[in-house]
């Protein structure tokens, strides 16, 4: 019988909110994590999830935390514009990284990010948690392939603004987030890796702020289309300002790659499993009091079966920790593709800003190259 060598994991978790607390619940599960630590400035909060992974180190210090010896690998999962200083420390001690998206904010603090990361050698250092099985990488260019060549793609992405709320509300600079920036890039994700070996040249978009604008500066929608290098289109729009009503928890995406010879369609928009009462509920599933109707696996992480989540954040999450574990291919980014990515939302959100074409790549907010 042949027997994989496997090495042992000792795991630093930055953040102890909600993703920080999922991730944690399944790493302590899984066999060859030997040590579990938290750096949570929250002390109730650290002492909650602290107690559910039953971690052997508490800290409100990332840094404390980064120089015990035990740990191995970090999962930085704060707010996504407190991700640069932890992402920094920890490839500065070559940890392997699992990073909620974005890098960062800022295109300069991504570029950072991205180039400490790939000298430190953390080339899995970012996660895309919103895609479902069926996205899989490979799964997704296999069947491009038989599709021929591709000529142009389309993806829309539809949010409840409960999660675009959520975010305005924990920043001070919300002018560094958008609807592109935090959630359109899921879709880019996917759209790039199937479109791979083509070049953006130039990006074209228009935004709105009718709702969110007023009362949090945001930005309701975007809508974009990307030119490659070989005359290929690429139309995308998302829009985290749907009533906090909408039966989508968080995400409904559709996407579509045109082939020569076929065409890909990918429908993520959750509406095959809908749960509709006539009150609100007190007692077992309890959304918003609002929401009467809901499709019940539009919250990316995943849905609670037998007292465990189950879903995208499970696989991904057990998927980082074998390839630490034993070095098996996993799905997720580099940190040269997420930086890639997010520059391409930044880009979109120029061009909207402008009214103009933006030719790509960027290297700031203001456009330069």
């Amino acid at each position: 019988m042949r027997h994989t060598r496997r090495n042992r994991i000792g795991l630093g978790i930055v953040g102890a909110g909600r993703v920080g607390l999922i991730r944690g619940e399944i790493a302590a599960r899984f066999p060859e994590v030997d040590f579990i630590g938290i750096a949570e400035p929250r002390a109730d909060r650290a002492k909650f999830v602290a107690e559910k992974v039953s971690a052997d180190f508490v800290t409100s210090d990332y840094q404390e935390l980064f120089a015990r010896p035990e740990i191995t690998a970090a999962i930085i999962a704060t707010d996504e514009h407190l991700h640069v200083e932890p992402i920094l420390a920890a490839a500065e001690r070559g940890l392997a990284l699992l990073i909620e998206k974005p890098l960062a904010t800022e295109l300069a603090d991504s570029a950072r990010v991205c180039a400490l990361c790939s000298r430190a050698g953390s080339t899995r250092s970012w996660v895309h948690a919103a895609l479902p099985p069926a996205l899989a990488r490979g799964q997704g260019e296999g069947a491009h392939r038989s599709a021929g060549r591709s000529d142009h793609g389309t993806s829309r992405g539809f949010m409840n603004r409960l999660v675009a709320i959520d975010n305005y509300q924990r920043t001070s600079n919300p002018e560094s987030i958008s609807p592109m920036v935090i959630s359109g890039t899921h879709a880019l994700d996917l759209l790039l890796w199937i479109l791979e070996g083509k070049r953006p040249v130039e990006v074209y978009a228009r935004s709105v702020d009718k709702v969110l604008g007023p009362r949090y500066g945001g930005i309701d929608g975007t809508a974009g289309l990307v030119t490659f290098d070989d005359g290929s289109l690429l139309h995308l729009s998302i829009s985290w300002a749907l009533p906090v009503v909408w039966p989508g928890a968080v995400y409904s995406l559709e996407v579509g790659i045109v082939g020569t010879e076929g065409v890909l369609t990918v429908d993520d928009t959750h509406r095959d499993v809908v749960l509709a009462v006539s009150k609100p509920q007190s007692e077992g599933y309890a959304p918003d009091p609002s929401r009467l109707v809901d499709f019940l696996g539009s919250y990316p992480p995943g849905i609670v079966a037998l007292g465990e989540l189950r879903g995208p954040m499970r696989e991904e999450t057990l998927s980082w920790l074998l390839h630490l574990a034993t070095g098996a291919p996993t799905q997720h980014a580099t940190a040269a593709e997420a930086h890639d990515r997010l520059m391409l939302s930044k880009a979109i959100d120029l061009s909207a800003r402008r009214q103009k074409p933006v030719k790509v790549p960027i290297d700031d907010e203001g456009g330069r190259a």
